[in-house]
């Protein structure tokens, strides 16, 4: 199957989780950084799932699956144990909806990639199923080469991006554009010397300082 890699955004929607063990807790983990809405189908959740009930991130219903639990849910993960309970939801699942089975033994629209994040700047990584060892060796390996520095690192990058784009339009802008990738400025982030990336772009699109 050759997966098409997206970036979705979710704020806002409907997510059901059917199930709520160790694959359910790792789903939410997941989802944990949008806005969307949680919300988890099963009986009996885990340790770690409960606190993040108890905290207000989920919204549990302690039940057996029923069709109805998926009524306007954009994305569905059925992560369950039992092939029956997950036959159910694919078989509960309408045509627009976008469905995620565990057990990979029926409909498959998508695949969770493997995440480093870091504010606004995200890697993925994914083997589509293939080696999720060979997933998770790759994201060790991304998450120390980039440090947690790269959130504020992107994060001055997009003010920049946005400040000269105000200013400057034509060969100017594209010129400063590709200055801001100047590895000094990286630099000055992980040493914690924003103000000298601040005086860095002021000095280049003619701001007082």
């Amino acid at each position: 199957m050759s997966y098409f890699p997206l970036l979705m955004n979710i704020d806002y929607k409907k997510v059901v989780i059917v199930g709520g063990g160790h694959v359910a807790r790792q789903k939410i983990e997941a989802l944990l950084p949008t806005k969307a809405t949680l919300i988890v189908i099963s009986p009996a959740v885990t340790e770690t799932l409960q606190h993040y009930i108890n905290e207000g991130l989920v919204t549990w219903k302690e039940k057996a699956f029923e069709p109805a639990d998926l009524d306007d849910a954009a994305l569905i993960f059925a992560v369950t144990n039992d092939e029956k309970v997950n036959n159910a939801v694919e078989e509960a699942t309408q045509h627009w909806q976008l469905l995620s089975r565990a057990d990979a033994k029926g409909r498959v629209d998508f695949i969770n990639p493997a995440v480093v994040r870091r504010g606004d700047f995200i890697v993925t990584i994914s083997t589509s199923g293939s080696s999720p060892g060979l997933t998770r060796r790759v994201k060790i390996d991304l998450a120390e080469q980039f440090g947690d520095h790269y959130a504020q690192y992107v994060s001055f990058l997009k003010e920049a991006r946005q400040r000269i784009l105000q200013v400057y339009t034509g060969a100017k802008k594209t010129h400063l554009l590709s200055e801001l990738l100047d590895p000094q400025l990286l630099q000055w982030i992980e040493q914690d010397e924003k103000q000298k990336c601040e005086a860095w772009l002021q000095q280049r699109i003619g701001e007082k300082q």
